[in-house]
């Protein structure tokens, strides 16, 4: 077994999002997230195949969706949005690393 921990290899100047495959099978993938002030773009929206389910493990960011709501996640706070639900990243912490755990599943 290899032990890994998700603080390591990270970047020392995050100009971009930071988004790591941890695993990946046939029915779920997950994924490190790290941000720090990043945001999705203007325009667009993820509308994607599979559910996500999104935990924040530390900093906190705002995830907002093509209705008009918003949910604020803090450092324990976790999500799941259906697949094909539009959202977007409008907001992470730029004092402080956020570090998303996403889980994709079908």
């Amino acid at each position: 077994m290899n032990c890994k921990n998700l603080h390591d290899f990270l970047p020392h100047d995050l100009k971009t999002e930071r988004f790591d495959e941890i695993l990946h099978t046939s029915t779920v993938r997950i994924e490190r997230i790290v941000s720090k002030g990043h945001r999705s773009p203007e325009t667009g929206w993820y509308d994607q195949d599979e559910n996500e389910w999104v935990l924040v493990l530390q900093g906190s960011g705002v995830l907002t969706f093509d209705d008009g709501s918003s949910c604020r996640l803090s450092a324990g706070d976790y999500i799941n949005i259906p697949a094909h639900r539009k959202h977007k990243v409008s907001w992470t912490d730029p004092a402080e690393l956020t570090f998303w755990l996403a889980v994709f599943y079908r």
